[in-house]
C-alpha cells in the first residue's frame, strides 16, 4: 500500500504559514520521491501554491509519480501526477506550536486510489509530534483506515525522524537528514531507513519484501506572490 507526500513539503506547510495574510507558490525536485517511507518515483518535480492568513492556510501542491520499476521497486504499473488539496490552521502559544488541518491526495493514470486524512501536529523546542488519521478509497477493495504518527527532532537544520502506521497499514522507518537555504534556494539531503513492510524492495533470490536504505537530494525555490 502506499502513503504519500514528500517530508520537505509537508514541512513548509507549517513552517511558512504563520506570518501574515500571504499568497506564495513553490517548485521543487526530489533525487527519489519518498513519502512517510513509501517510495513513489525516481527524479521527481513538484510545484505548489499557498495562501495564508493569521494561521489559516490553504493550497495545492502537485509531482509527478512513476512506477519505480527501473530502480527496483514493486507497486504499481501506472505514471502520473499526485495533487494534493489542504487547509487548516497552526498556531503557537509560548514555546508551543500546534496544528489541525485535512489534506486530500488524488492521482491521475490509475496511479492510486484517493486517501484523505485529518492531520494534527504539536511542538515544543526540538521536538515535534504529527498524527495523521485518514482513509483510503483502495480502487474497487474495502476502504482502508491507517494512522501514521511521527517524532522529528531537529536542530541548526540537522534532524531526525522516526515514523510509522498502525490500523491497516503497517510498517515503520526512520530518517537523518540535514536542509539549509543558500542564495534563497532551498538544500536538503536525508537518509531514509524503511523495513520491508514499506521499503517497496523485494529480495533478489527470495523475492520477499526486504528492509531498504536511500538517500535523497532535494532541491526547491518559494516565492511570495
Amino acid at each position: 500500500m502506499n502513503i504519500r507526500k514528500t517530508a520537505f513539503v509537508a514541512i513548509t506547510l507549517f513552517s511558512s504559514g504563520m506570518a501574515q495574510a500571504q499568497w506564495s507558490a513553490n517548485v521543487g525536485f526530489a533525487s527519489d520521491y519518498f513519502f512517510r517511507g513509501f517510495f513513489q518515483a525516481q527524479s521527481s518535480a513538484s510545484g505548489g501554491v499557498d495562501y495564508e492568513n493569521n494561521g489559516f492556510y490553504l493550497g495545492v501542491w502537485a509531482a509527478d509519480v512513476s512506477d519505480g520499476q527501473s530502480a527496483g521497486y514493486s507497486g504499481s504499473d501506472a505514471a502520473g501526477l499526485e495533487v494534493d488539496g489542504y487547509f487548516g490552521y497552526g498556531g503557537e502559544v509560548g514555546d508551543f506550536s500546534y496544528g489541525i488541518g485535512f489534506t486530500g491526495y488524488y492521482y491521475t493514470q490509475d496511479f492510486d486510489d484517493t486517501y484523505q486524512e485529518i492531520n494534527l501536529s504539536g511542538g515544543y523546542g526540538i521536538a515535534t509530534v504529527d498524527v495523521a488519521i485518514g482513509k483510503y478509497d483502495n480502487f474497487t477493495g474495502p476502504t482502508q483506515d491507517y494512522t501514521y504518527y511521527s517524532l522529528t527532532l531537529e536542530k541548526n537544520g540537522f534532524y531526525g525522524k522516526y515514523a510509522g502506521f498502525s490500523q491497516d497499514v503497517d510498517g515503520e522507518y526512520f530518517e537523518l537528514g540535514y536542509g539549509a537555504t543558500v542564495a534563497d534556494i532551498d538544500l536538503g539531503v536525508y537518509v531514509l531507513f524503511n523495513d520491508k513492510m514499506i521499503s517497496g524492495i523485494e529480495d533478489v533470490d527470495s523475492g520477499s519484501p526486504t528492509d531498504n536504505n536511500s538517500i535523497v537530494f532535494t532541491i526547491g525555490k518559494s516565492f511570495d506572490l
